[in-house]
């Protein structure tokens, strides 16, 4: 049976989230059932979570895994008091930070994810509706406003990345793709050439894009092994040709593509 895993917080929870998931990809002899519990901001929440705990551990045998963001110390003290293994991230960071600083926590609840710092929403706003207007080649008269460019062959994972910088750092990210009309003598369009210091290129295992095509459009020319070989074998002689910086997204997941092309082209990431 799947270790019992719940996520805990007054807010949304992604921070719980974020933190416990990384702790949790250590142990990969185990499997774990997650859920999570937002807007736990009362005590009488919190004890109605105190009952999902006793549940879980009597149907399981095995006492939950709880990861907790509760700012406030009352509805905290609560959870701590399931019986459960309760992870605290506050309680952990907060005591020795103010400790450092020689000031007291504000004890704010949903700082991280709020409204409170609009200019900054605004900003990953801005980015996303601009990878979304200018995703796949859509249009390239935006190119001058883009942070980076990413290219390379259609289904290589150029649109999921664009999309993940845009939320996660508020990048505006465009994005074109080469088709096998382009594997002719390719190079960069006209456009992408007055741009070229924003361009970033993206390959992948030939086999890895057959089988990701083979799921769009099975038995295509488009999805066979020897198309999938041929283009992307021409996009990365262009890459090297042009000096063009590129990676592999085949063993990648987009957090990390994201962040090894932020590292790579010297971007600063916008939203925190």
């Amino acid at each position: 049976m799947k270790r019992k895993v719940f996520f805990v917080s007054d807010r949304t929870g992604i921070t719980a989230e974020m933190f416990g998931q990384s702790l949790l990809s250590q142990f990969e002899e185990t499997e774990f059932s997650e859920t999570t519990l937002p807007f736990i901001d009362t005590v009488d929440k919190a004890h109605e979570v105190c009952r999902i705990l006793a549940k879980a551990e009597k149907d399981s045998g095995e006492r939950p895994i709880v990861f907790d963001t509760i700012v406030t110390p009352e509805i905290r003290q609560v959870v701590q008091n399931s019986g459960a293994l309760v992870l605290d991230f506050f309680h952990t960071f907060i005591g020795p930070l103010e400790d450092e600083l020689k000031q007291s926590s504000g004890f704010r609840v949903g700082k991280t994810h709020s409204l409170e710092n609009s200019a900054a929403y605004d900003s990953r706003i801005d980015a996303v509706n601009f990878a979304l207007n200018n995703d796949d080649g859509i249009t390239m008269r935006h190119y001058d406003k883009a942070d980076v460019i990413l290219v390379g062959v259609s289904r290589c994972g150029k649109t999921p990345t664009s999309l993940y910088m845009a939320m996660q750092f508020g990048i505006k990210t465009a994005n074109y793709p080469f088709t096998e009309d382009d594997m002719d003598n390719l190079s960069l369009p006209q456009e992408l050439k007055k741009y070229k210091k924003k361009v970033f290129g993206l390959t992948i295992n030939p086999n890895r894009l057959h089988d990701i095509r083979t799921q769009r459009k099975a038995n295509s020319r488009y999805a066979s092994l020897k198309q999938c070989q041929y283009e992307v074998r021409e996009v990365e002689s262009m890459y090297r040709r042009l000096k063009i910086e590129h990676i592999n997204t085949t063993h990648r997941s987009v957090e990390e593509l994201s962040t090894k092309i932020l590292a790579s082209t010297g971007i600063k990431r916008k939203v925190f």
